[in-house]
């Protein structure tokens, strides 16, 4: 079993940055793929950013390109979403999600782990 648990989400203006983070405990985490999803009110948990065990591959979704950065340390068992120019549209709760093994999916239903959420609010 892993356990995650995000931070770092909050009320921000249109421009803006946070940085959330996703704290690993449990079974060893460095060998597990890292997501990022998000849900807005009245819509379906989407896709938004995920990594690899080691870091070295990253994959976005085309709203969050340019935008966005993730990025893990294995040695704290944490891994991070970097977002920068915070767009009203980006207002949802963030989740991070972990699955065993090497591929990367975009659905969440391919992910074994799940963190509770935390709230990111984009103000225009």
């Amino acid at each position: 079993q892993v356990q995650l648990v995000e931070s770092g989400g909050g009320l921000v203006q249109a421009g803006g940055s946070l940085r959330l983070s996703c704290a690993a405990s449990g079974r060893t985490f460095s060998r597990h793929v890292v997501g990022w999803f998000r849900q807005a009110p009245g819509k379906e948990r989407a896709f938004v950013a995920a990594i690899n065990w080691s870091g070295g591959s990253t994959y976005y979704a085309d709203s969050v390109k340019g935008r966005f950065t993730i990025s893990r340390d294995n040695a704290k068992n944490t891994v991070y979403l970097q977002m920068n120019g915070l767009k009203p549209e980006d207002t949802a709760v963030y989740y991070c999600a972990a699955r065993e093994g090497l591929e990367i999916y975009y659905y969440p239903a391919r992910y074994d782990y799940w963190g509770q959420g935390t709230q990111v609010t984009v103000s225009s």
